[in-house]
């Protein structure tokens, strides 16, 4: 990725979709998060809290106070985590004033559809205790995400969500092509699956095309890639250097490459931990070293039919 001068630089913003390396102007919070401007010019905290399987709107809860507690001031969540409410009381509960605090929700499919989807929006407001949701995502490209969008970019105009998102559309061309020329408001976040061994080269090309910024879910791996980037040399070899952990380095590459990031986790060791990557820095040789782990090797790997199998099948 490395070459002289002005080829370097333009692959290297080729390659992260915005600045890889954190200017000394980039604006941040108060814990030193990167904040970004989203194509719609609203500022998005670039590193949050991912609350899927937090496994009770309880433990969401005491997850999310911990985090916010830690500096945190990102959080993301869905109504297919059935922990919305979690969040809601845990903003509430904080001090800390609703402005200060990015809330990032997702629409399920069973909830898509021009005149369906204002309805859920409502119910969403009311479980997450707010006015305003920060970030909307239709969370699956399956179903009527067309009309689902439609509804919310009323939404937008009525002032109930900020900016829209879109999770999960690297599934196919066809999806990713059919939200980008049936909406008005564009997508201003794109969540997928994205880690060192999948660093997305394709779609981030797809997203930086249109100014879409790079969300990324299973930054570490998930449970279902058993620890495969913790127990990776390349990473253990640069955690030892900076005294750090094999997941903060690897969070720490996320935010070098421009990425949003939001790990998840329920341990308050593990929450505390995740944030504290905002006093190191990768060398140039250390992000290239990182960079050569791409394998483009996901650690979830349904398709799309299976997808619309467990969407349809769902009956809560």
């Amino acid at each position: 990725m490395k070459s002289l001068k002005k080829i370097f630089l333009s692959a290297a913003l080729f390659v992260c979709g915005s600045a890889c390396t954190l200017s000394a102007q980039e604006k941040t919070t108060t814990a030193g998060v990167p904040l970004v401007k989203l194509n719609n010019g609203v500022e998005m905290p670039r590193f949050g809290l991912g609350t899927f399987l937090q496994g009770s709107n309880e433990i969401c809860k005491q997850s999310c106070l911990t985090a916010l507690r830690a500096g945190y001031r990102h959080i993301d969540t869905a109504h297919a985590y059935y922990d919305e409410e979690g969040v809601g009381e845990a903003v509430k509960e904080s001090g800390i004033p609703r402005n200060e605090i990015w809330i990032t929700s997702k629409l399920w499919p069973t909830e898509y559809g021009e005149g369906k989807t204002l309805k859920a929006i409502d119910e969403m407001l009311a479980r997450l205790q707010t006015d305003y949701i920060d970030l909307l995502y239709v969370h699956q490209p399956v179903g009527d995400f067309v009309g689902a969008w439609k509804d919310m970019e009323k939404a937008v105009k009525q002032g109930k969500v900020r900016a829209l998102g879109i999770s999960n559309f690297d599934a196919n061309d066809e999806v990713f092509n059919e939200i980008m020329e049936k909406s008005t408001i564009k997508p201003a976040v794109l969540q997928i699956e994205c880690h060192p061994y999948a660093q997305r080269l394709e779609m981030r090309k797809k997203a930086a095309k249109y100014g879409i910024q790079m969300e990324c879910w299973f930054p570490l791996g998930g449970a279902m890639s058993n620890g495969a980037l913790f127990k990776d040399p390349v990473i253990k070899k640069i955690a030892e250097s900076h005294g750090k952990t094999p997941a903060q380095v690897i969070l720490r590459w996320h935010i070098q490459e421009g990425f949003s990031v939001i790990p998840g986790a329920t341990n308050p060791d593990y929450i505390k931990e995740n944030i504290q990557i905002f006093d190191f820095s990768l060398t140039d040789e250390e992000m290239q070293q990182m960079r050569s782990l791409n394998k483009e090797k996901r650690f979830f790997n349904a398709r799309l039919e299976d997808v619309e199998r467990m969407v349809f099948g769902m009956n809560r």
